[in-house]
């Protein structure tokens, strides 16, 4: 016999568990929480029981919630049971507007009268977490104002200055997780670049940083070609070595990879999107600075013994490129992150490739979730450290 049962359990205290067993079957529930509990029971078997807890309402204030990233926040966070207060703010343009997500509604506020604002919301919501995902702009003078009111915050606006940022959390004491990517999954790598660089140091010395390889422009050439048919004749366009354009009619896949290394070989910063690059990584138009993820993948080359300039990393913000060059799917045009790093030897032997491409927001959307559960323990827990990154959460091991 199957049964599915919704069991209410209010009983006061906690901590204990209760267990019972008969001939039939067992049950175990614990204090102070709803459950699902399914049984199943023939004569002469237990009654199996499985349990899944909720999470507790807890008040959070996503500020920048109008914005693509921060609403996918606020409705990956109402998903898992998590509580927008009603308020938010915005620039200066958004003020008054409203952000409609999950049956709730959230009004926009702008830069004025910040400060008493939040300093009333937190009143109201002693255990109030805020989420930024604002402008890089703002980043600074965002986090002076949660500094200021007390309030624990998770940011995951990129930019700004980073060391200021610091700063400010370490000199005022509030709890804060700080990470320039949210994505569970390239945190992991991430991490995994930082164990590489502290325990082999300089084991990449000499090895010089590029981002694309013949076969990739090789497939762009050849989409290019199959787009821009002319007569029926396949073509491709590749750069010489002066920056003019040269038209190939007729070529084999073959043909134009060979093309296309004459035009590397002739004069490598000739090459379109590959040229002086060392890192190239593409985002939808409206992010405006360079990838805090692309920033932190680069200091570890750099402590592995690659020379670098971040001003060499070629943002690719144009959707046409996007398509073609990088290959990112239209639909995701509006919200996507692709990465691509080339390591290759002084004599051109070896070499080693690291790319991770996203798709979307919800990657980041479900790790801020559990950014901001994790900081609400360590808030109650009144941990010593204040500050924390993706890679904590990650150590925690308590992730959804």
């Amino acid at each position: 016999m199957w049964a599915v049962i919704k069991v209410p359990v209010y009983i006061n205290g906690g901590g204990i568990r209760y267990s019972s067993s008969s001939k039939n079957g067992c049950n175990s529930f614990v204090r102070g929480r709803k459950y699902s509990v399914k049984m199943c029971s023939t004569p002469g078997q237990n009654v199996q029981v499985s349990v899944k807890s909720k999470i507790e309402p807890l008040p959070i204030m996503v500020n920048g919630c109008n914005g693509k990233m921060g609403r996918a926040v606020l409705e990956a966070s109402i998903a898992a049971g998590l509580q927008p207060v009603p308020i938010c703010f915005g620039g200066p343009e958004d003020g008054g507007k409203t952000v409609e997500a999950g049956g709730k509604e959230i009004i926009v506020h702008g830069p004025s009268d910040r400060e008493n604002i939040l300093s009333s919301v937190f009143e109201e919501h002693p255990n109030l977490i805020v989420v930024d995902y604002t402008l890089p702009a703002a980043v600074n003078d965002n986090a002076e104002l949660y500094c200021k009111v007390g309030v624990p915050f998770v940011m995951g606006t990129t930019g700004g200055d980073r060391e200021k940022l610091y700063k400010t959390v370490a000199d005022s004491k509030v709890y804060a997780v700080i990470s320039p990517q949210m994505g569970k999954q390239v945190v992991a790598f991430l991490a995994a670049m930082e164990i590489m660089a502290e325990q082999f140091p300089g084991a990449f010395s000499g090895y010089s940083l590029q981002t694309t390889e013949l076969d990739f422009l090789c497939d762009w050439a050849i989409r290019t070609a199959e787009r821009d048919k002319l007569n029926h004749q396949l073509f491709a366009y590749v750069i010489d070595p002066v920056g003019h354009w040269m038209l190939f009619f007729n070529l084999d896949r073959c043909a134009i990879k060979m093309a296309v290394s004459h035009s590397i070989m002739s004069s490598l910063a000739a090459v379109p999107f590959t040229s002086g690059v060392s890192v190239m990584e593409s985002h939808q138009a409206s992010k405006l600075d360079t990838s805090g993820t692309a920033k932190a993948v680069i200091s570890c080359f750099e402590k592995l013994g690659v020379s670098f300039d971040l001003d060499e990393v070629q943002l690719i913000r144009d959707p046409v490129q996007q398509v073609e060059m990088v290959g990112v799917p239209e639909e995701y045009l509006l919200g996507h992150a692709f990465h691509m790093y080339h390591l290759t030897s002084p004599d051109g032997t070896v070499s080693f490739e690291f790319q991770h491409n996203v798709c979307g927001r919800s990657i980041y959307a479900e790790g801020t979730v559990d950014a901001i559960l994790f900081l609400a323990k360590k808030v109650k827990l009144k941990e010593e450290k204040r500050i924390y990154d993706m890679i904590d959460v990650l150590r925690e091991g308590n992730m959804r």
